[in-house]
This record gives structure tokens, sequence and C-alpha cells, in this order.
């Protein structure tokens, strides 16, 4: 079975563009490893004379966001006190000597309420403010009080997928409201992130990631991205121009893809 993708952005550096494409990757169907009702399709850089990702790293001093904040190289804090005005930037300070990425869909829980990048951003190591575009992914809270900001992985694509297409608060905050209620997690907050707390996601989350991890781990070196595929839908791919990248981010990615099979499998787990 042929799938069909697109890859929209790639990068080799902080500031110069390079195309990927079939002369420089492949699909690697014929290594898909599946886990109940999710399939991954490796990605893999072609290896040969002129291929940009033959190189190993392609960027290699280019950090994930989650990397970044787990290390102490970035500080993410609210922009001011007032909801209207400051809800959707988020204030990054990057510590470090190298640009962090930073893509849409990923969530950042914390601060006065819980975010979601909005898109793609390269922060510049000018050890000044910097501000990205969040959305809200809490809608019933604004704290008085600011909680420290704690990566939170990727958003599940059906999610992301509300993200990109419409950049609008209220239908982001319905399509949270949707998953909740449609599983029958309850919440004071309407908080996406509090089905991370309930066991009927953990549990089976954390064995959907075990499993791909250690194929993942067992493989070599040469992935550069992956296709999820859930029955006969694929429900996203992801692609970097580095493996450095790729592994970087796999973890947090790879989360966001099982909660969208757990949660939209027609077999769930969840019993109401």
């Amino acid at each position: 079975m042929k799938y069909l993708f697109i890859i929209l952005l790639v990068f080799s550096g902080a500031n110069a563009f390079s195309q990927i494409t079939y002369k420089t990757v492949f699909v690697d169907y014929d290594s898909a490893w599946q886990y109940k009702n999710l399939k991954v399709i490796p990605i893999r850089m072609l290896k040969g004379q002129g291929n940009p990702l033959a190189a190993q790293p392609v960027s290699p001093n280019i950090m994930s966001l989650s990397n970044a904040l787990h290390n102490g190289l970035a500080t993410v804090s609210e922009r001011g006190t007032a909801s209207v005005e400051n809800v959707h930037w988020l204030r990054i300070n990057n510590n470090s000597d190298n640009p962090i990425l930073i893509n849409s869909g990923e969530v950042i829980a914390g601060g006065r309420q819980d975010r979601m990048v909005a898109k793609d951003t390269i922060l510049e190591p000018t050890h000044k403010d910097q501000y990205i575009s969040v959305m809200c992914v809490e809608e019933e809270r604004w704290s008085d009080k600011e909680k420290k900001f704690e990566y939170s992985n990727y958003a599940n694509n059906h999610l992301r997928k509300v993200l990109d297409e419409t950049k609008n608060q209220p239908l982001i905050w319905r399509e949270i409201g949707n998953q909740l209620e449609n599983k029958g997690i309850k919440n004071n907050t309407l908080a996406y992130l509090s089905r991370n707390v309930d066991k009927r996601v953990a549990g089976p989350g954390d064995e959907y990631f075990n499993f791909f991890d250690q194929k993942i781990k067992h493989s070599d070196t040469t992935i550069v991205g992956f296709v999820c595929v859930s029955g006969d839908k694929i429900i996203g791919s992801d692609i970097f121009a580095g493996t450095n990248l790729f592994y970087s981010q796999m973890e947090p990615l790879l989360r966001g893809y099982i909660d969208d099979a757990i949660f939209f499998w027609r077999y769930c787990y969840f019993k109401k």
C-alpha cells in the first residue's frame, strides 16, 4: 500500500533551508512496527554522494524545546498578568549559545494556564526576552499565581489539525471538550492534560510507548522521521533534516500519536 504525504517545512540550519525529497529520504514500509492499532513506519535518509542528510548529524547545535527546558537552557514565563492581553503569548528566554526549535502543537503546562504552541519557530540565542504565539488548552483557569512551566509533549493529531487549520481558540476548546466528554474524563478546568492522570490513558499509553521505544532504539541510526497509521488511515507524519533532531523529538511526538490512537480507536479501552 502506498502512503502519500507532503513535507512542508524542513531545515538544515538556523538560517538556511533545504528541500527533503525522495532523493534524500525513503519511507521504509518493510520495517514498519505495529502495536495494537498503531503502526509506525520509519523514514530513513538515503546515503549517497551529494545527499545533504548523509552527513551525520545535520545542524548538531539546534536543540529541541523539550531538551532545552529539561536541561535548564531555556525558561518560559507569562508575558503579563491580564488574561485578555497575554493568554496568546509566552515569554521564552534562550539562555544557551544555540538556537532552539519550537514546533506547532507542543504543549507547555503551568503558568496561569496551560498552552499549546501555535506555529513553528526557531528561537535565536540572543539572551533577551523573546515571545512565541500560543493557544490555551485549559479553558477554565487563569490563576492569580503563576506555576512553573513544564514541557508536556505534543498534542494528539486531532487537536493539532484544528490548530493548524483554524488557529481559532473557541474551536480548540470545543475539540478538547469533546475529547474529554466522549471518554468521560472530568476536571474543573477543562484541561487537555487532565487525560494524563487518568489510568485508562496513562497505563495503555506507556505500553504503546515502551514497545515503539525499544523498536526504534534497536534499529539503526538513520531515522529522520516517521509516518503513523491507525487502521487504514494515516494520522500524521513528521520528518526532520537530521537524526539528532528526530531522536530529540521522538518521544514527545510519539506520545501525541499514541494519545490519538487510544482516544480515537473504535475498539478503545474506555468503557463507560
